[in-house]
């Protein structure tokens, strides 16, 4: 899970509180993925313990080079760790495929070899099985280490359908690339759903923090409460 808050009202103490909450009895969550003011004061909390996920070109999928480049190298700056892009889909939509590719290889140049990218695709809005495969084809062979479906600010985030693509696309190329739902990923059961596509798309093997990712904050929540049911019944 990376735990997740990319809320307008944000602060730094509700940001400093997530961090806190991203290292459980049972284990820690992959990342914590917040706005990018807030890195600094995450890594007072987390010492390089967990990983610093921000976002780029978020939410709208703008399609300025020069933008997200700068985006991206203030976020390294701060110290993230990971790199949350989205993909210029209206682009995309429009017929424009240069400009993704542009975006994601100058992205990955910044990043270089030890900061994670994940691009977004919003899936979502971008509707066809064909533009979502273009996107996702586009960001693997421009550098993504995952690909992500949504930002979760649009009104369809993630979906099975979405997911299915994307890991069938991901298992077509070849490439060593994860897959991060996101969006709408409240509880133990719609989690679930995208664990078992992963698991029956590119097997069990391939199942772990390195390839599948969930975006999500109440989740959380849920998966605690049941881990802590089932240690309580145990220790009966």
């Amino acid at each position: 899970m990376d735990l997740t808050s990319l809320g307008d009202g944000d602060t730094i103490e509700s940001t400093v509180e997530l961090c806190r909450r991203a290292s459980t009895p049972y284990g820690d969550c992959a990342a914590v993925c917040i706005w990018p003011r807030f890195i600094p004061y995450a890594s007072s909390v987390l010492k390089d313990n967990i990983p610093i996920a921000t976002v780029v070109n978020f939410p709208h999928g703008g399609d300025s080079v020069e933008i997200v480049r700068a985006e991206t190298e203030a976020s390294v700056a701060y110290g993230a760790d990971e790199i949350d892009l989205v993909f210029p889909y209206r682009a995309l939509m429009e017929g424009d495929e240069s400009i993704g590719r542009r975006i994601v290889e100058e992205c990955r140049a910044v990043c270089g070899d030890d900061k994670v990218l994940k691009v977004i695709v919003e899936s979502g809005m971008l509707g066809e099985r064909s533009l979502i495969e273009r996107a996702s084809i586009i960001s693997i062979e421009a550098g993504a280490d995952f690909i992500k479906t949504s930002t979760g600010k649009v009104e369809v985030n993630a979906t099975p359908e979405a997911a299915r693509i994307m890991l069938e696309t991901i298992a077509r190329s070849g490439e060593d690339v994860g897959f991060k739902a996101a969006g709408g990923i409240r509880d133990i059961e719609s989690a679930s759903i995208y664990i078992e596509l992963a698991r029956e798309i590119m097997g069990e093997e391939w199942i772990d923090r390195d390839h599948l990712r969930l975006g999500a904050s109440s989740l959380l929540d849920d998966l605690l409460s049941i881990l802590s049911d089932g240690y309580e019944r145990r220790g009966s």
